[in-house]
């Protein structure tokens, strides 16, 4: 009896992968953007910068599409349109800037003529009407007196070119120049709200940056009266602290002010010196510390007689 055997086991089952269908297209999104970029950038080329910074941008995306196998035609073309966008807008660039140059230039030029031209008409005027007007007169004394002829024609010539420097320069020497003339207004809107002396406002002057010279000439072409200067400048001093006569005398002194005028000006001006006495001894008090003796000390040393210090500490209750 026969014995049979089995049947073989079937074959495992085998899993394969996908083949890719044929024809599939390689991606080519990187290669297509930097077509629209350099197209972009050729477009807008005529803007400078704008065109630019898109053409590079071009230029950089098609690079990175080659370099990721996507295709080449598309991104070669991304590169040159790119390319030529950053071409095309630096030629422009320079091409505006010389024309903006050129144009600086025209506008220059009309001036130079401008200035230059009435020169030359007044000096060949006068020659010609020098040269024409002896022309009568010697053909009529021609045969008198020869020998005048030549003494006529270099007398004319040399009356005729003294006036053209004298038209010129009274302008400069009765107005001033431009920077004098700056330095006088300045000087009159400093008088209309403060007191200044004469020095002092030349040295306000020159601190805004004018030259000594200009400063001066403004000064001394201004009408004002530094003694009623001198007695608004102790007013204004009055207003906002307390001094002594002699203390105001030095301080009006100091800001440039003779002896004379700020001597003037303190006598006067409307004030009671024991007041003042009195209203710098509280001001003293007011951040120190004294003794009764030690505040009035302090009172003559600022230029408060005795009898005016003593008031003045009288009146703090000290």
């Amino acid at each position: 009896m026969t014995q049979g055997y089995p049947p073989p086991p079937p074959p495992p089952h085998q899993q394969y992968s996908p083949m890719p269908p044929p024809g599939s297209a390689a991606p080519k999104g990187l290669a297509i953007a930097a077509l629209i970029v350099g197209i972009i950038g050729l477009l807008l080329a005529w803007v400078p910068i704008v065109g630019l910074v898109v053409g590079a941008a071009g230029v950089v995306i098609g690079i990175v599409a080659l370099r990721k196998a996507q295709p080449k035609g598309v991104s070669v073309t991304g590169i040159v349109t790119g390319g030529l966008a950053m071409l095309v807008s630096i030629i422009l660039a320079v091409a505006t800037g010389l024309v903006i140059s050129a144009l600086d230039e025209g506008e220059r030029a009309p001036e130079t003529e401008v200035t230059s031209s009435p020169d030359a008409s007044p000096s060949e005027s006068p020659t010609a009407s020098a040269s024409e007007s002896p022309s009568p007169t010697e053909t009529e004394e021609s045969s008198s007196a020869p020998e005048t002829t030549p003494a006529a024609t270099p007398s004319a010539t040399s009356q005729e070119p003294t006036p053209e420097p004298s038209s010129e320069t009274p302008e400069a020497t009765q107005d001033g120049s431009v920077s004098q003339r700056n330095a006088l207004g300045a000087a009159e809107d400093y008088l209309s709200f403060s007191a200044f002396s004469r020095s002092g406002l030349i040295d306000q002057l020159e601190f805004e940056g004018y030259s000594t010279a200009d400063a001066t000439w403004a000064v001394d072409n201004i009408t004002v009266d530094w003694s009623e200067q001198a007695i608004k400048s102790a007013d204004q001093y009055l207003e906002y602290s307390a001094f002594s006569r002699s203390g105001l005398i030095g301080q009006l002194e100091f800001e440039g002010f003779s002896n004379t005028d700020a001597s003037a000006a303190v006598d006067s001006v409307s004030v009671d010196w024991n007041e003042q006495a009195a209203e710098a001894a509280q001001d003293y008090l007011d951040y120190s510390s004294f003794s009764r003796s030690g505040l009035i000390d302090q009172l003559l040393f600022e230029g408060f007689t005795q009898s005016q210090a003593e008031y003045g500490v009288n009146q703090t209750g000290l």
